[in-house]
């Protein structure tokens, strides 16, 4: 009789998960804060209100143009060094958009907000650090408890920015000091991991190694891969970044914004428990397709009308369909290429994704402030949505259907 019991995970990842879950709950926990507090605070900074999101595009920017050497430099120096220094960096971020904030200064929050990026982008390489020990039946279990770990981060967060914003006698100056002191603390972190001596002598990232970066682009699986993880995140960013403004807009409080990106990033971490177990059990490429459906179904709920019980419901299903389309994203890109291949891809997958994010959040403050109020900005928002999910369903369509021999 066969044995269905699925291969459980090595000790020696095991530890390294364990690490990486308690550094995206802590260190995690600054990204919905800084989103939830972001454009709300470039609204009282910036000059018009159609840059009220480019602080959150400036992070999302700085993760795009780290990436691919962020990449390359964990694949030679270790993980461990890399996420020590996105630490530092979300630190120094934090402390100047706080100066950026005590002075008036758009600019110095501009600033603060592309450091907070370096962080964002060693946070997103803690779901591939999950993987680099891990066998290939193991990637998408150990990319999904990681990520599960977003769960504590999605509670500890929202409720720090309703502790924290108010505190000081200027809004949000608290939260952004707080965000300092979770790098500062959480970095410590990373002396757990576990890692192959590595010799940057002998890097493993070089031209001889694995294929170019056009010969990877070109195969199939990873291109598909890629598009749904740009659309996933980049969609889900456009959202998420508009949701504060739009519930404020409507007549509802900095709590509520905070209650509803509290029940958004639950829905995006909570099924990544499961997510695995069902990439293993039906398959990738359905889990990406469940992803996208669910994307388009907060669409159309969203777009039914502004009520707290519409914004609730919307922003539960954006986080659950960005988990089933982005883990089973990440989990098709880590199956199609090499060790030695991996800084390339990696770098690579994240600048593009970012890169489309930053669009997207660019995006978001101009279509908020498009049909002359905020009911009329959030079915722009919605509505925007349509284009890309097309895209990428066209794409897992493509490679479904394209001759096996191509």
């Amino acid at each position: 009789m066969a044995n269905d019991t699925p291969p459980k995970l090595t000790a020696h990842t095991w530890r390294n998960v364990t690490v990486l879950v308690a550094a995206q709950s802590i260190l995690g926990a600054q990204l919905p804060m800084i989103f939830i507090v972001g454009g709300l605070a470039g609204q009282n900074l910036a000059p018009t209100p159609w840059l009220s999101t480019l602080p959150i595009s400036l992070i999302v920017f700085g993760s795009m143009t780290t990436a691919p050497w962020l990449s390359v430099f964990m694949q030679n120096y270790g993980r461990r060094l890399g996420f020590v220094l996105g630490a530092i960096s979300g630190a120094l971020g934090a402390l100047i958009s706080a100066w950026g904030l005590w002075t008036d200064s758009f600019a110095l929050f501009l600033f603060g907000s592309y450091l907070t990026g370096i962080y964002m982008s060693a946070h997103g390489f803690y779901r591939f650090a999950a993987t680099d020990q891990a066998a290939a039946h193991q990637k998408a279990k150990a990319i999904s408890y990681v990520l599960a770990g977003g769960l504590i981060a999605a509670i500890i967060g929202p409720e720090l920015v309703k502790q924290t914003s108010e505190a000081l006698f200027l809004p949000f100056l608290g939260t952004y000091l707080a965000v300092a002191a979770l790098n500062i603390g959480g970095l410590f972190l990373f002396f757990g991991l576990k890692e192959r001596p590595q010799n940057p002598e002998t890097p493993l990232d070089t031209a001889e190694s694995g294929r170019s970066r056009s010969e990877l682009l070109s195969d199939p699986t990873i291109l598909v891969a890629m598009i749904c993880a740009m659309v996933s995140y980049a969609l889900m960013n456009l959202v998420m970044t508009s949701t504060p403004l739009a519930v404020v807009g409507c007549g509802f409080g900095t709590g509520e914004a905070a209650d509803i990106v509290r029940a958004h990033v639950i829905a995006m971490y909570a099924p990544a428990f499961v997510t695995g177990h069902l990439i293993v059990r039906f398959g990738v490429a359905r889990i990406v397709w469940t992803g996208l459906a669910l994307l388009a179904l907060a669409a159309v709920v969203a777009l039914s009308g502004v009520a707290l019980t519409q914004f609730f419901g919307a922003l539960i299903l954006l986080g659950v369909g960005w988990n089933f389309a982005f883990i089973g994203a990440t989990t098709m890109l880590a199956q199609a290429h090499g060790p030695e291949e991996s800084g390339r891809v990696q770098g690579m997958n994240d600048a593009l994704v970012f890169g489309l994010v930053t669009v997207a959040s660019l995006a978001s403050g101009t279509l908020m402030h498009t049909g002359g109020s905020a009911e009329a900005g959030w079915a722009a928002v919605n509505i925007a949505m349509v284009p890309f999910l097309t895209l990428a369903g066209g794409a897992l369509i493509w490679i479904q259907f394209r001759p096996r021999t191509a």
